[in-house]
């Protein structure tokens, strides 16, 4: 067989086209409209994303944050959409790049963003860091290191919930990299076979770590991953918040009634580097503009909010200084808190 004549500048170039990008026969029916209450809520609830991961990146260049640091900047849709779909007793469990989980999950910035400077008032008393911190309060399993790790995790929180007989459904998110991890089809074989009620969200944006998609997977139509087990599944928009609602409301009433798992391969795209060390030269700066004026899931809301009189200029101006007031406290909080004390190495360990 000959060899592919493809070069990785090819390869990088025909990065699959986004559910907006689709011709017009391709489309699927218009997203359901937010009302002005969803729409100014999620314009809010994504800023404070946005502008925690600006906050967190900040901090890590001066030195006051350590270890690894994954943001999360440019993905905030999909789990502001996906939140929108859960009720009390829904867990959602993910990989590192988790800041925006925990945010959209109700944690506290002020315990985020201290845990991510190492100090007593974070989730974890500043012990996990960036990748390692969780609420069960809030429904929120981590926050794991491990790519791919969180796959069967999250099938073993829907397989409690199978036991108990409740409807909770698990929420499972991992990266288009950890989708090429053995353990997720082990999972799915499990999930399909006990009709488990967890929806395997794919957050795939285009980027694994710094290998293209088209580059490490013989398959890039994530959402067909399930086919041989037999779980449905679907590309989502994941720029669009209303696109992500609407396709994990579905999803969710999917595993509620008892059919078993279901696949969200979400489309969308990071803006910074894999991590902070990461020079982003698998990529142009062209790319990233392109999206970033084109699809900017914050934009198409403040956008939207303007062109139909919900919002004015000034009011949501006002939103956004009151979120990074609500930041900068965070700040502030996590700066100024205490160390764990050294006692603490040896707590909530296992022996």
């Amino acid at each position: 067989m000959a060899a592919s004549t493809t070069t990785p500048a090819a390869q990088t170039a025909s990065i699959r086209r986004s559910a907006a990008e689709k011709p017009a026969d391709e489309q699927s029916s218009p997203v359901p409209a937010l009302t002005k209450e969803q729409e100014r809520a999620v314009f809010e609830q994504m800023l404070l994303i946005r502008r925690f991961e600006e906050k967190a990146g900040q901090m890590y260049g001066m030195g006051l944050i350590g270890g690894f640091c994954h943001l999360y900047i440019g993905q905030e849709a999909v789990v502001v959409g996906m939140q929108m779909t859960r009720k009390p007793g829904d867990q959602v469990i993910t990989g590192y790049r988790d800041h925006g989980h925990m945010l959209a999950c109700g944690m506290d910035p002020k315990g985020v963003m201290a845990e991510l400077t190492g100090r007593r008032g974070g989730y974890s008393k500043g012990k996990g860091g960036s990748m390692h911190m969780f609420s069960v309060e809030k429904g929120f399993y981590g926050g794991h290191g491990i790519v791919g790790a969180m796959v069967p995790l999250g099938t073993g929180l829907a397989f409690a919930n199978r036991y108990r007989g409740n409807d909770n459904v698990s929420l499972t998110y991992f990266g288009d990299g950890a989708a090429n991890q053995g353990q997720v089809y082990e999972s799915f074989n499990m999930a399909e076979l006990w009709k488990l009620p967890v929806v395997y969200i794919i957050e795939n944006n285009r980027y694994a770590m710094g290998t293209s998609i088209d580059r490490a997977s013989a398959t890039t139509d994530l959402s067909k991953r399930g086919l041989s087990f037999n779980i449905p599944g679907e590309q989502v928009d994941g720029m669009d918040v209303r696109a992500v609602k609407a396709a994990g409301a579905k999803a969710v009433q999917w595993c509620r009634e008892g059919n078993g798992p279901y696949i969200l391969e979400m489309l969308t795209y990071r803006y910074r580097g894999h991590s902070m060390s990461d020079p982003v030269k698998y990529r142009t700066r062209e790319e990233v503009d392109k999206v970033r004026s084109e699809q900017d899931p914050i934009e198409q809301v403040r956008l939207r909010l303007i062109e139909t009189k919900r919002a004015t200029e000034d009011e949501l101006k006002k939103i956004d200084a009151s979120v990074r007031a609500v930041v900068n406290e965070a700040s502030e909080f996590a700066i100024q808190d205490p160390e764990p004390d050294p006692s603490e190495l040896y707590t909530d360990v296992l022996r």
